[in-house]
């Protein structure tokens, strides 16, 4: 009998689904912090769909694509990163547009590059010196 795919999995079903002994999923909970499958009394654990997802994910890396456990925490760590990155809200400007100006080409050859962060650079060592000599003042 299979559990529906939004059920949620002891820490005996998932060892037996995925092949991984249950003693090796305790290990990863300790060396992987996103990895934090709901306990319930008597410290039973209960794996949620995306804890699932996530136990797959580090198999994966470690046993199929060669990964040390360092390098999968960096990758999990980068891959959180980039999801909360495209979850932000719609109506927020990301930092990489509010700071590039809206008639600046987005493809611009690498030399108008230079001259414009040049331009860039100046403008902002004049603000710098301005708040200076402002603080001065007061």
């Amino acid at each position: 009998m299979t559990k529906d795919l939004g059920a949620f999995r002891t820490i005996g079903e998932l060892s037996k689904e995925l092949n991984i002994k249950p003693h090796i999923l305790r290990y990863w909970e300790e060396q992987f912090g996103m990895l934090q499958p709901l306990k319930r009394a008597g410290s039973r654990r209960h794996y949620r769909p995306d804890d699932v997802e996530m136990v797959r994910t580090i198999n994966r890396l470690l046993n199929e694509e060669g990964y040390t456990i360092k390098g999968a925490r960096k990758f999990l760590a980068a891959r959180q990163k980039q999801a909360r990155a495209s979850a932000a809200p719609k109506d927020e400007i990301p930092v990489s547009e509010a700071v590039t100006p809206a008639a600046a080409p987005t493809a611009a050859p690498a030399a108008n590059v230079n001259v414009e962060n040049n331009a860039m650079l100046k403008e902002l060592k004049a603000i710098r010196d301005q708040l200076s000599s402002a603080l001065s003042r007061a």
